[in-house]
C-alpha cells in the first residue's frame, strides 16, 4: 500500500503537466525578455543605448520563455536573421561588422561627448565600445550567401 502510493506520487510529480516553478520560471524570461526589446527599440531613438545586446538577450530569454515569442523574435524581416545567425554561431557577413563598428562607435562617441559629462562613465562607454569592437571582430566572417544554408 505505501509502495503503491509512493508510485502514484511519482508519476504524477514526473508527468508532462509543467510544475508552478517552471511556469513562474518561463513567466520571468518571457517579461525579462520584452523588458530588454522595449530597451533595444528604444535604443533605435536614443544613442545611449545599445540595440543589439539588447535584442540578442531579448532572444536568449524569449528562447527560455516562450517558443512562440521567440519564433517571432527571429523572424522580424529587419533584423530576426542576424540574431538567428548569431545564436547558431553562423557568423557575421563582414559588410554587417562594418556598418555594426561604425554606427556602434558613432553613437557611442555622439553619446560620451554630448550628452554624458561624467569622465568616469565616458571612460565606462568607450570601454564598452572597445570590448563589443573586440567581440564583433572575433565572430566568424561569413558571406551572406552562406547564412541561409
Amino acid at each position: 500500500m505505501i509502495s503503491s502510493n509512493l508510485r502514484k506520487k511519482q508519476l504524477t510529480t514526473n508527468s508532462s503537466v509543467p510544475s508552478r516553478s517552471r511556469l513562474i520560471k518561463k513567466l520571468l524570461w518571457t517579461v525579462l525578455g520584452s523588458i530588454f526589446l522595449v530597451s533595444g527599440i528604444i535604443g533605435v531613438f536614443l544613442p545611449v543605448l545599445p540595440t543589439t545586446p539588447f535584442l540578442l538577450l531579448t532572444a536568449a530569454c524569449y528562447f527560455r520563455g516562450s517558443e512562440d515569442l521567440y519564433q517571432w523574435t527571429i523572424n522580424i524581416k529587419w533584423f530576426g536573421e542576424y540574431i538567428k545567425n548569431y545564436r547558431e554561431k553562423k557568423g557575421i557577413p563582414v559588410h554587417v561588422k562594418i556598418v555594426t563598428i561604425l554606427v556602434l562607435w558613432l553613437t557611442i562617441t555622439i553619446s560620451a561627448m554630448c550628452f554624458i559629462k561624467l569622465l568616469y562613465v565616458r571612460l565606462i562607454l568607450f570601454v564598452i565600445a572597445i570590448s563589443v569592437t573586440i567581440h564583433i571582430v572575433l565572430i566568424k566572417k561569413t558571406k551572406h550567401s552562406q547564412l541561409n544554408k
